[in-house]
């Protein structure tokens, strides 16, 4: 800006906003990590100031969250702060747009879905992690809100990624299954402790008006076209696991043995 702007914006107290424009964030060190001087937020507080905030209990009782829950109050936008803000003047903006995003038309269907708001946003982060897919989040959503009905536990397979903090990884084993966390839940029933990632409104709509189905599985096609099989009993459900897996092989062994007549001899 020129001096003259300078010298006009010190002597009204004016400031630059900071933009915080907030797509994914998985877990809150990641997103405290992106606060502070010179970093992706430029706040005069740090990441540690930030990270001390979010794991008080006493600062985030008056949310009505805890340590595992707050990434429940951050709906993705672009937000603007001033530079000096303090992460509760920050949480106070979060907090007042979550409860602007979540209003009674909101809350009923979530309440339909037989899940409070942040029930639904910690749903919407597992379908968020589960597929990309617009047209199957709806259905993906209605498998898990059937399990959680029935008492079946989610076996939802971002919920163990998220264990591991190891966001790229792209294929879950069975040593991961066997990870003990609350967050495991192949080995908890019911809903993790809190969101495995701050979800897309997409997400949160497909959550809140998820159809009515009686599907209970899914697992992507065998044929490798993008798209995903949903089926209401085990057997069918088995039935395309096995031949998505010998599929995969197929094109396994195919690519190994053109490695191989490319090799040198």
């Amino acid at each position: 800006m020129s001096a003259f702007s300078l010298v006009k914006m010190l002597r009204s107290g004016d400031q630059a906003l900071v933009k915080m424009t907030i797509v994914k964030e998985w877990t809150k060190e990641l997103f405290s990590a992106k606060m502070g001087s010179g970093k992706k937020f430029d706040f005069q507080f740090d990441s540690l100031q930030m990270i001390s905030y979010l794991n008080n209990a006493d600062s985030l009782r008056a949310y009505g969250v805890d340590t595992n829950t707050v990434m429940s109050l951050i709906i993705p936008d672009t937000y603007f702060h001033k530079w000096n803000s303090s992460p509760e003047k920050l949480m106070q903006q979060l907090y007042t747009a979550y409860n602007r995003f979540w209003n009674e038309d909101r809350k009923a269907k979530a309440a339909a879905q037989g899940l409070n708001p942040q029930q639904a946003m910690i749903m919407a982060s597992i379908v968020e992690e589960e597929t990309n897919r617009k047209n199957d989040k709806g259905n993906v959503a209605s498998v898990y809100i059937n399990r959680l009905k029935q008492g079946m536990r989610l076996q939802a397979d971002p919920t163990v990624k998220f264990i591991t903090r190891n966001f790229q990884l792209g294929r879950i084993t069975g040593v991961h299954l066997k990870l003990e966390s609350p967050y495991n839940t192949y080995l908890h029933e019911g809903l993790p402790p809190g969101p495995i990632c701050t979800p897309s409104i997409e997400s949160i709509e497909s959550v809140l008006n998820a159809p009515q189905t009686d599907y209970l599985f899914f697992v992507a096609s065998y044929k490798f076209d993008g798209n995903t099989f949903f089926t209401s009993n085990l057997d069918d459900h088995n039935k395309y696991v096995r031949l998505f897996h010998a599929e995969q092989n197929r094109r396994a062994d195919s690519i190994r043995k053109q490695k191989a007549l490319q090799a040198p001899k």
